[in-house]
């Protein structure tokens, strides 16, 4: 898409924006999807999928803050309540 009489600049960093929203849109979508798989495992109190979901999970999460798309303090939340709603249901199996 190019606008005639707009600086080339301008379209440049339009074209960057549109590639670097995609970029953001493609992490995000990973990250909400897999922290999706999370919660229906602990909803439904899977223990082995838990433990198997979990380190994948926190992987997903740390590639979203390392990418930039979120916030160290908001990865950091998101994996502290995973982990703990995790233990919860594992804790809960074992006894």
């Amino acid at each position: 898409m190019t606008i005639k009489g707009t600086k080339k600049q301008a379209r440049k960093r339009h074209r960057q924006s549109l590639e670097r929203r995609m970029r953001n849109r493609s992490v995000r979508s990973r990250v909400r999807r897999q922290m999706r798989l999370m919660r229906a495992a602990i909803s439904d109190g899977d223990a082995d999928k838990i433990k198997e979901l979990l380190p994948t999970t926190f992987s997903v999460i740390d590639v979203g803050w390392r990418k930039g798309v979120l916030h160290r303090n908001t990865a950091a939340r998101y994996k502290s309540r995973m982990a703990r709603q995790a233990e919860a249901v594992i804790s809960g199996k074992e006894a």
